[in-house]
């Protein structure tokens, strides 16, 4: 059994402390458990409770009408709120909910709910992105166990993969080469599957390359083609102690070539928005996407 601190529940369900402290005293939405030190405790069970209450909320139920629900009733509800125009936590609480119930059905219901209204772009840069962002942070603080991490993220790389099948061996821009890696030690792959999938949507040839990759294999890369544009997305590696040592590295061992990097990521968050003249950081995916396909 997991144990989670009432900053945990906020930070997995986007609902303040003191919020979820009212709902304790006025309609026992929870009730916390304490260790011997006398410290307040919730458990896995009390996250998944907090995560149904989060969404019916969302769809605009009464506290005091949620409290007295059944968990079954909360269930019903939430897996029939598919056409309801809410905001992008609805479906981001219902994804967690999904991940902790390891509830396959569920997934693909808010996938292509969202999909449907939204399209497979925006589903991808406003819902998966967020989430995978989120689950990362989850997965390491320990909030989230491994096998969670791995069920949630292997339906989102499925859902990937499904579209670019259809799209293997074509492109139409010519001039342009994406090169998508992630640095040694990255195993987080999704989010840069994403842009490697957006990429090839807009007819551009872009390789693939994945987890872990070391720097020999780029230069491999830029020793065989000019105009290089290497894309990629750290969410644990490099760490925020190290950025500033991996991006003198890319300066001193790419800099003869013709190429240039753009990177993101939790880990690149707080470095300067241009380090070099052919290094470029941004502050997020959402960003990186925005100037990659300018």
């Amino acid at each position: 059994m997991q144990e989670f601190s009432i900053k945990d529940l906020e930070s997995f369900t986007g609902i303040k402390a003191g919020t979820i402290r009212i709902w304790e005293q006025r309609y026992g939405i929870l009730e916390p458990k304490r260790t011997s030190t006398n410290i307040r405790y919730y458990t896995d069970k009390d996250l998944k409770k907090l995560l149904n209450v989060s969404v019916l909320a969302e769809l605009g139920y009464k506290i005091s009408r949620i409290a007295g629900m059944p968990e079954q009733e909360m269930q019903k509800i939430i897996r029939e709120a598919n056409n309801v125009d809410t905001k992008e936590q609805h479906y981001l609480n219902m994804l967690k909910i999904s991940m902790l119930n390891y509830d396959e059905e569920l997934f693909y219901s808010v996938a292509n709910s969202y999909i449907d209204e939204n399209g497979v772009e925006a589903t991808f840069v406003k819902l998966f992105m967020p989430f995978m962002t989120q689950v990362g942070i989850l997965w390491l603080t320990s909030a989230i166990c491994p096998a969670q991490e791995h069920f949630i993220s292997n339906l989102i790389r499925q859902k990937i993969f499904s579209l670019i099948d259809g799209m293997e061996g074509r492109y139409d821009v010519a001039d342009k080469l994406f090169v998508m890696y992630l640095p040694t030690g990255e195993i987080h792959d999704i989010s840069l599957l994403l842009i490697h999938y957006m990429a090839k949507a807009r007819g551009y040839r872009s390789i693939f390359l994945g987890q872990s990759v070391p720097f020999e294999d780029l230069l491999q890369v830029v020793k065989k083609y000019a105009g290089v544009t290497f894309v990629s997305y750290s969410t644990t590696s490099p760490s925020t102690k190290h950025v500033k040592q991996y991006l003198d590295r890319i300066v001193r061992e790419f800099a003869q070539y013709d190429c240039t990097f753009h990177l993101a990521g939790r880990t690149l968050s707080e470095v300067e928005a241009e380090s070099d003249r052919f290094i470029k950081v941004y502050k997020n995916g959402q960003e990186l996407i925005r100037s990659i396909f300018a």
